[in-house]
């Protein structure tokens, strides 16, 4: 009888690829998992995850079975009219069944399904050993792994992420027998390269983290991260400080070493004068080291470093990182005074001679663009016009500066420094950086009114261009990033509460692009950016039902449009709702099916029925007191008045035949309806919901 023993695999290797590790661990983990799951054997896995470090892969689960169920068979064989003859003898076809069976003919037992009775083979036999299909599982789990280009070592067929050095395959105390790589599994783990230097003697799995523990490996990734987290934040303490930790450098850092040891470095002051966002760039991306930051924020002359060793000599380690990261900064420092030399405004003279796009002409002509429409919005959303041209005049010349030629990722804030150094406004510098936000999923939009400005009017001239030089996203390609710019646009718009006209800066955009005889369909642009909205909305929790109800009416303004969902969602939320979406479907499709001309306006006269006269009455009133409400696009109290007409509605349908003989009392019903469709159209399509 199979009972529940741990597990224990390692695969010791040459150093891991460090962006790559964390994926190839969860697969290693899922792989065996999956693949004695997948052949019936018990699996605890209790609080189990996959564990690694930049040497080793590894699968510690507390409990596996150590033997299969027992393995029931069931083979279908020939129906009894084609298996026994007139005498009642077995044919060949059922001799043949019998004999790949192995057991005699007579043996066999029975069933029936829907043609008829039919011979069947049912066999039990016992599950094999755990030990035995483990090998068989090993292998599959590592060819299912996501490695694309496999590393070949020595003169074997073999191939793997890294060279493989030794494995380890413990079944409860016992070593399980299989071969991979060549290599026999035992188990004999190693420890840290430096610190212990000799094999791991493993008496049984759930010695595995605390035996490499103490031969200086931290085998878990969550407790490396923990120690990291914990000796950077208490270094940056001992400077007065606090430590940068980026989720991405801390998540690399993680997977570089067994054994973290936080080490505090210095660097010149002078160095400091360079926009520190080129120097914490060059230590987080070039050298994975943590920035040390001060109270407000702003990067101070220390850093750490985080080595795979307990060094004897400290000091002599924070020189090699400091040394490390000097002459990157001594090239930030050249760069950035060159570019003061030169000054921000006449680096635009090179944005002539810069192709933005073939049909779209250069970037100095993409400017010139951009200041036409900051010019156009600015005054519309209370930003001084003057500014917004000077912002968007010089937004771009930090392109052809030697900062942003190194580091790319400083395009914006390169301008603001320079822009600052040259006595620019404040307003208009901080702006320059402000264009490119958000920059990225999640990233905060532009605080200032002219960062505003300038990152609608950027992302306009882009989306515009784009369309019109036939760069529209398709698939995954999108090389103008115009999904990105989108959402820009309408994030900006919307959370700022900009009331602008969409379709109109659309189509002044196109008209700047007028000269070069290419232009943009605003219709599809226009939809393009709506469909971009639909995620937003989504993450934020609405219905997509609620986001069509308002996506069908096409509001002009991007925060009208928002108002609306709100609006949508509240009302969903009344319990008249539901009714009054499916009257107003119903209304919808009664108006399209109407065979005659619906008149304009409701003759008093016409109105029989006492539910009609009522629902005209209450129709009435609800357009009276919504109509202030709507000028002022108050939709929520709009959609509340509206859904106190439910009683009305509902009697009407009930008591009133829409479709009366009489053709002026149809009309007129029809008209009626009408009437109340488009009070609750002027909000949203509540057909949708």
């Amino acid at each position: 009888m199979s009972h529940l023993s741990p597990l224990l695999i390692e695969l010791g290797t040459e150093e891991l690829p460090v962006k790559a590790l964390p994926g190839l661990s969860q697969a290693f983990f899922d792989g065996i998992v999956d693949g004695l799951r997948k052949r019936g054997v018990e699996v605890d896995l209790g609080d189990a995850r996959p564990l690694s470090t930049p040497r080793r892969l590894a699968v510690l689960l507390p409990g596996v079975g150590t033997e299969q169920p027992e393995q029931h068979s069931e083979v279908l064989g020939p129906y009894l009219n084609i298996a026994l003859d007139a005498d009642g003898q077995p044919t060949k076809a059922l001799q043949g069944f019998a004999a790949k069976a192995g057991i005699d003919w007579s043996a066999l037992e029975k069933t029936s399904d829907a043609k008829g009775e039919r011979f069947v083979h049912r066999a039990v036999k016992p599950g094999a050993r755990t030990a035995d299909l483990l090998p068989d599982v090993l292998r599959e789990a590592i060819a299912a792994m996501p490695i694309p280009k496999p590393m070949r070592w020595g003169d074997h067929a073999w191939g793997f992420a890294r060279p493989v050095h030794w494995l380890v395959l413990l079944h409860g105390p016992d070593i399980v027998d299989a071969e991979l790589f060549g290599l026999k599994a035992d188990r004999m783990s190693r420890g840290h390269r430096f610190h212990h230097d000799k094999t791991v003697w493993l008496t049984q799995p759930l010695d595995y983290v605390e035996s490499l523990r103490s031969a200086f490996v931290l085998v878990d990734p969550a407790e490396r991260r923990q120690r990291i987290v914990a000796e950077v934040e208490a270094a940056a303490a001992t400077a007065g400080g606090s430590a940068r930790i980026t989720e991405d450098n801390l998540g690399q850092v993680v997977n570089l070493v067994e054994w973290p040891s936080a080490v505090l470095c210095s660097f010149e002051r002078a160095f400091l004068a360079v926009p520190q966002e080129a120097l914490i760039e060059t230590m987080e991306i070039n050298q994975k080291f943590f920035p040390v930051l001060d109270d407000a924020g702003k990067l101070t002359e220390k850093f750490i470093g985080i080595a795979n060793i307990e060094s004897k000599d400290v000091a002599e380690v924070a020189k090699g990182y400091e040394r490390v990261i000097r002459p990157r900064f001594a090239d930030a420092k050249f760069f950035f005074d060159e570019d003061l030399k030169q000054g921000l405004e006449s680096m635009g003279d090179g944005l002539k001679t810069v192709t933005y796009q073939a049909k779209l002409g250069s970037v100095a002509d993409k400017v010139a663009r951009v200041v036409a429409l900051a010019d156009a919005i600015a005054p519309q959303v209370g930003a001084d016009p003057v500014l917004a041209r000077r912002a968007a005049q010089l937004a771009k010349n930090d392109l052809q500066s030697r900062m942003v030629n190194e580091f790319p990722e400083l395009q914006g804030i390169a301008g603001r420094h320079y822009a600052v150094s040259g006595g620019e406004s404040p307003d208009v510098a901080l702006a320059i950086d402000e264009s490119y936000q958000p920059r990225f999923g999640g990233d905060d939009i532009a605080l200032s009114p002219l960062g505003k400005v300038l990152a609608i009017a950027e992302r306009l001239d882009t989306l515009a261009g784009g369309f019109a030089a036939g760069l529209k996203p398709t698939g995954n390609k999108d090389p103008f990033a115009l999904r990105r710019n989108a959402l820009g646009l309408a994030r900006t718009v919307i959370e700022s509460g900009f009331e602008l006209d969409l379709r109109a800066l659309l189509a002044q955009a196109n008209t700047g692009l007028a000269p070069r005889s290419v232009q943009a369909d605003v219709a599809e642009l226009y939809d393009f950016i709506i469909e971009r909205l639909r995620g937003y909305y989504a993450d934020k929790g609405v219905p997509a039902s609620q986001f069509n109800a308002v996506a069908e009416l096409k509001p002009a303004s991007l925060y009208d449009f928002d108002r609306r969902i709100d609006a949508i969602g509240t009302f969903a939320a009344l319990p008249e709702a539901p009714a009054l979406a499916a009257a107003n479907k119903r209304i919808g499709n009664i108006l399209r099916k109407a065979d005659i001309e619906i008149p304009g306006q409701i003759d008093p006269a016409l109105l029989q029925e006492d539910a009609e006269r009522a629902l005209a009455e209450a129709v009435a009133a609800a357009i009276d007191d919504t109509g202030a409400s709507l000028q002022q696009k108050d939709y929520v109290s709009v959609l509340e008045r509206l859904a106190r007409l439910r009683p009305q509605v509902d009697a009407f349908f009930d008591q009133v035949m829409v479709n009366a003989d009489d053709l002026a009392v149809r009309g007129n019903r029809l008209a009626l309806l009408k009437r109340l469709a488009d009070r609750f159209d002027a909000v949203a399509s509540l057909a949708q919901l």
